[in-house]
């Protein structure tokens, strides 16, 4: 009796050691059913299609349908995918039942940057800078003029990190986010511009008016006075009667007249 007790102890023990084993060389052995990809914000940005992920998960394979599950390499599928600097995320796993899932996550763009010496940029809400590859344009705060894209920026490094000792960019970045996050400046602020100085010119949506901000340290304050400025004065004496708005100093305004108004 004991000895049919210990044989009745022993199989459960068995089965868990024999059935994984069996499963896993079942689930090796049979057909990979395909690819499906999942873009978790295509209804918000469009910096990637299914086409160019499915071009990269197939790598130099003409075919993944049919193939035996244990010669489909999700991690060589993972790391293909993985060089395309608009995504923030991507994923591959293969399911017990034989297909493999590529889950991506696109960059959240903050900025588009088109520097005078050439190219087309954006940069996102990690500080990490994506070329312009397609016709595909959000609506974002335009940052041009003297702005420069180093090869480590292109390589990966945030424009937020310490190792990027000189960029106008690390200065840039948290007037946007700014002006981003206020619902006045948003609507009101078209384009940032950069001199030769690394002084910065806002361009207003309304009104041909050029806005001197000067370096971006105290900028909130900046533009604080420009908004009572706009609220008190401008109502007062009309909307064109100046051409230059510099807010450079220190809790002062100096305004500039067009040449037709006394």
């Amino acid at each position: 009796m004991k000895k049919f007790l210990k044989i009745l102890m022993i199989i459960p023990v068995l089965y868990l050691i024999i059935m994984p084993v069996y499963m896993a060389n079942s689930t090796n052995s049979k057909p990979c059913r395909g690819i499906v990809i999942d873009i978790s914000d295509s209804s918000d940005y469009h910096f990637v299609t299914k086409r160019q992920l499915l071009n990269l998960a197939y790598g130099s394979s003409d075919r993944i349908a049919g193939k035996p599950v244990k010669e489909v390499s999700v991690s060589a599928i993972e790391s293909r995918i993985n060089v395309l600097r608009e995504l923030k995320k991507a994923e591959a796993y293969m399911t017990i039942d034989g297909i493999v899932h590529v889950y991506v996550e696109q960059r959240n763009p903050v900025m588009r940057v088109m520097p005078d010496n050439g190219g087309d940029y954006f940069v996102d809400e990690d500080g990490v800078v994506m070329r312009r590859r397609n016709l595909y344009n959000p609506r974002l705060h335009i940052v041009e003029g003297n702005v420069n894209i180093s090869a480590a920026m292109l390589n990966g490094v945030s424009v937020l990190d310490t190792n990027i000792k000189k960029s106008i960019l690390k200065d840039i970045y948290p007037l946007v986010n700014y002006i981003n996050g206020d619902k006045f400046w948003s609507a009101q602020i078209d384009q940032i511009y950069v001199d030769g100085n690394d002084e910065i010119d806002l361009i207003p949506r309304a009104g041909n008016q050029q806005i001197h901000l000067g370096t971006a340290e105290n900028y909130e304050g900046k533009l604080r006075n420009l908004e009572a400025f706009y609220d008190k004065v401008l109502p007062e004496v009309g909307w064109n009667k100046y051409s230059l708005i510099n807010l450079e100093f220190k809790d002062q305004i100096v305004c500039k007249k067009r040449d037709n108004q006394k």
